[in-house]
């Protein structure tokens, strides 16, 4: 372990602005309380929270990267490339931002309708109790519905009993592209990272597939650390970064108090032998 990977950087989180729900300012709290040294609120295909997030993060005196996480499609497969440090009034971003979000209220619209087929009635109506932008609605507000409803205890639950492939409430939708994605990220000055690539179900040559294109746009790094992953997964993804000359991020995931299993700040450090993502940000840090 090396003094530049022992920074409890948390760098992959949401709040209400998309699937989370906490306010950025309450996030911002919670991540200085947890001992957070760095922070980014990584909204889903949003920007629309990071100026709220960079003041609160001022106001408790935490150091602060922009950013986001963009669904992409990739090997029929969907993909999430986290930006950071990009400028947040940057008009590529934005417009590329505001497209891929056009396509979720309509697939939010037929995944009410699989539901209504096996029984569940107003879901659509329901899940948007959840959310205040319905451009933003996801299976995750759908998943809250079905709790609180008490059609499930759980939101895990939810998502393998309805909302996997296969089940009544699941609609595949086109993201952007990977090529896209990153291109907007680094247009804007930011770094493209792969967010927790041991939750995809790629084959190996899969795999192989989405780091080289990756690196072959311009994404600079991976999510070595984070909440879905497990120890040996880690490792894994530490050579990952190593193979390909990826720098390495750290980041929770962190959705919500009630529903997330990692808080934010609760990670191990990053291994050793690696560039922490924050080194080819520093100039960016708020």
């Amino acid at each position: 372990m090396t003094a530049k990977n022992i920074l409890n950087a948390d760098l992959h989180c949401h709040s209400v602005v998309s699937d989370g729900t906490l306010t950025p300012e309450a996030l911002a709290e919670r991540a200085k309380t947890n001992g957070v040294e760095l922070w980014a609120l990584t909204d889903h295909d949003e920007i629309g929270g990071q100026h709220r997030a960079a003041a609160a993060a001022r106001a408790q005196g935490l150091r602060y990267l922009t950013g986001t996480e963009i669904s992409v499609t990739f090997a029929n497969e969907t993909v999430h490339i986290v930006g950071l440090g990009f400028d947040p009034d940057d008009t590529a971003m934005l417009n590329g931002l505001h497209t891929t979000r056009g396509g979720r209220e309509q697939r939010a619209m037929e995944m009410s309708d699989g539901l209504a087929k096996v029984g569940i009635q107003g879901a659509y109506e329901g899940a948007l109790k959840f959310v205040g932008n319905p451009e933003l609605i996801s299976r995750t507000h759908f998943a809250r519905f079905l709790v609180e409803t008490g059609v499930c205890k759980e939101t895990s639950e939810v998502f393998r009993k309805y909302l996997t492939e296969g089940k009544p409430g699941y609609v595949p939708h086109r993201w952007a592209s990977l090529r896209d994605a990153v291109n907007w990220i680094t247009s804007a000055k930011g770094v493209a990272v792969i967010a927790h690539p041991g939750r995809y179900k790629f084959t190996a040559n899969e795999e192989y597939a989405l780091f080289t294109e990756f690196k072959s746009h311009g994404g600079q790094a991976v999510e070595v650390v984070t909440g879905s992953h497990t120890v040996q997964e880690y490792v894994k993804y530490a050579e990952t970064a190593k193979e390909f000359g990826l720098a390495a991020s750290r980041g929770s995931d962190f959705h919500s108090p009630d529903e997330s299993h990692t808080d934010l700040g609760s990670l191990p450090f990053l291994p050793g032998g690696l560039i922490p993502v924050w080194e080819l940000l520093e100039d960016r840090i708020q």
